[in-house]
């Protein structure tokens, strides 16, 4: 029985996701897969990657993973991890693409009028490197993290549900927003766990244990 299925659609280096969880959870069987059944058959779902859009969606397609992704993400622990958290949503900016609906809403590029600090620097765009994340509701994921801790992000655009009730923390590049999104059984972040040093760790240890009720 695979106890945690790590979604390789090959879209981004998924070795460091699942070596974080093995480190977090060494009695698991974690599995890097692009297996439909294997997706369908473990009790977890982790959902990552990197990449644009049009590209993940291509590739989920191509792979036939689509059917996978949607019941998985509709019936155990699901976490999504930078595009996996993107991808749950409606409709991109980024090439015009569709996601695929789990979620309503739609996913913006930062805008470059307002890309510039408090001192009216200029920000870059992607948003890279460590920034806070302000914890919006309680749940079990944030369980031993701090509000306001630090998580690294490497991003262009960023979602906006159309159920704000859906943000579990929000994060300001300069303007505010969703960091971690939560849905029944779904957990998805904007930022990289497995890079986030010891708070991603406590992210994924608690995702490992977290029985999919909120």
């Amino acid at each position: 029985m695979i106890d945690i299925a790590v979604v390789d659609y090959g879209m981004g280096n998924l070795r460091s996701v699942s070596k974080a969880l093995e480190h977090v959870a060494p009695n698991k069987k974690v599995v890097v897969t692009s297996d439909p059944q294997h997706i369908l058959d473990a009790k977890r779902v982790v959902f990552p990657g990197q990449g644009a859009m049009p590209d993940c969606m291509r590739e989920l397609e191509s792979l036939g993973l689509r059917n996978a992704i949607v019941k998985s993400a509709a019936s155990k622990p699901f976490l999504g991890i930078c595009i996996g958290l993107q991808l749950l949503f409606e409709h991109s900016e980024e090439g015009d693409a569709n996601g695929l609906g789990i979620l309503s809403g739609n996913v913006n590029r930062f805008a470059a009028e307002a890309m510039h600090d408090v001192e009216g620097n200029k920000l870059k765009v992607p948003h890279m490197g460590w920034n806070q994340l302000y914890q919006k509701q309680a749940h079990p994921i944030w369980k031993d993290i701090p509000d306001g801790e630090r998580f690294y992000y490497v991003h262009s655009y960023y979602v906006k549900p159309d159920d704000a009730t859906l943000v579990a923390g929000v994060t300001e590049y300069p303007v505010q927003f969703a960091g971690a999104i939560a849905y029944k059984n779904i957990f998805a972040v904007q930022f990289h766990p497995e890079k986030s040093q010891h708070a991603g760790l406590q992210l994924l240890s608690n995702f490992v244990r977290w029985d999919g009720k909120y």
